[in-house]
């Protein structure tokens, strides 16, 4: 698994196909994040912004590979293998955007709840961004395995369905992701911050379920 993983790894880093997704996250940050605001809501927003970005980092992940030399690492390792490796490498990529993004928000946001009455904690503030960053990352990795190969081949109904499912995972009741940063917004307004345990639960298995669906899938469709 280590040396798929530095393969995908490498080929994404490589292709440069790893730029459009950063310059969007970048975007919704310079667009959603003001320096100044209340840093829980700012950090609620970094984070919602990186479920997008995961679900497109997968879906690039698992269709840069030609299908030549695709059928020759599966063939080598083993298609489950392979798969899980392309998608551990595009969360891999989000993980850092995540991190990068969740520093720099951190910094430079105001440190006290919405009404500006309660000081908050930099360090635990980041850390609970950081825990919904995760949320937001493994709930996007599930929505772009979903919507890629080998469920979803055409390009036209991969992109339509990437877009479609992940703004239901960020607005739908019940999705991790969605309680996930409700619940910094929430804290926002006391300044009390929220630790996304159930949410992070709920991701993790949700992330590992599908993860496990499509590569066994990739296994009879190739």
């Amino acid at each position: 698994m280590t040396a798929l993983f530095r393969y995908h790894a490498a080929m994404l880093l490589r292709s440069q196909r790893w730029l459009p997704p950063l310059l969007l996250y970048g975007i919704f940050l310079a667009v959603g994040v003001q320096g100044g605001e209340p840093v829980l809501d700012s950090l609620g927003v970094a984070a919602a912004a990186l479920l997008p970005v995961t679900a497109w980092l997968v879906r690039i992940c698992v269709t840069q590979e030609p299908d030549a030399a695709r059928a020759v690492t599966a063939a080598a390792s083993g298609m489950p293998q392979a798969h899980l490796a392309a998608l551990l490498a595009a969360s891999g990529c989000a993980g850092a955007f995540g991190v990068a993004g969740t520093v720099i928000v951190t910094a430079v946001s105001e440190r006290r709840s919405a009404d500006g009455l309660v000081d908050v904690a930099p360090l635990p503030a980041g850390a609970a961004g950081l825990l919904v960053a995760l949320v937001c990352l493994l709930t996007g990795a599930a929505v772009g395995a979903l919507c890629s190969r080998p469920l979803l081949r055409g390009r036209g109904w991969s992109l339509a369905s990437t877009a479609l499912l992940a703004l239901l995972a960020l607005v739908t009741t019940g999705s991790p992701a969605k309680a996930a940063v409700s619940g910094l917004v929430t804290g926002s307004r006391t300044g009390v911050i929220h630790t996304p345990g159930l949410p992070l639960a709920a991701a993790v298995l949700v992330a590992a379920v599908v993860a496990g669906a499509v590569c066994v899938l990739g296994t009879r469709r190739g």
